[in-house]
């Protein structure tokens, strides 16, 4: 995906992305991880689900190092799905594993 600013992670984010970052306590530099390293995955009606696997974390942490290795245990459970478009409709943490089906 590529890196954003705050100027462009605020318009490219629905009003309950923005609510459920906050609610969640999810920091926009996370979001902004996930989305320049995150595993993007079809869900076959439109939406794309971005989340980390071991291989995006391993890049995370080789891209921006010991920075990363304090954020990772919170990181891995981070998702966000993203509107064909490209906007972030909500984010959240993952509870179970994700179907890749």
């Amino acid at each position: 995906m590529g890196r954003i600013t705050d100027d462009e992670a605020g318009e490219a984010m629905t009003a309950h992305a923005r609510a459920r970052m906050q609610q969640r306590g999810i920091a926009p530099d996370a979001l902004e991880h996930l989305l320049a390293f995150g595993r993007e995955a079809h869900d076959h009606r439109g939406a794309v689900l971005v989340y980390f696997d071991k291989a995006a974390r391993r890049r995370l942490a080789r891209e921006v190092g010991e920075e990363a290795r304090s954020l990772l245990p919170r990181l891995r459970r981070l998702y966000a799905v993203l509107s064909a478009h490209g906007e972030v409709v909500t984010v959240g943490y993952r509870y179970r594993r994700i179907d890749r089906q």
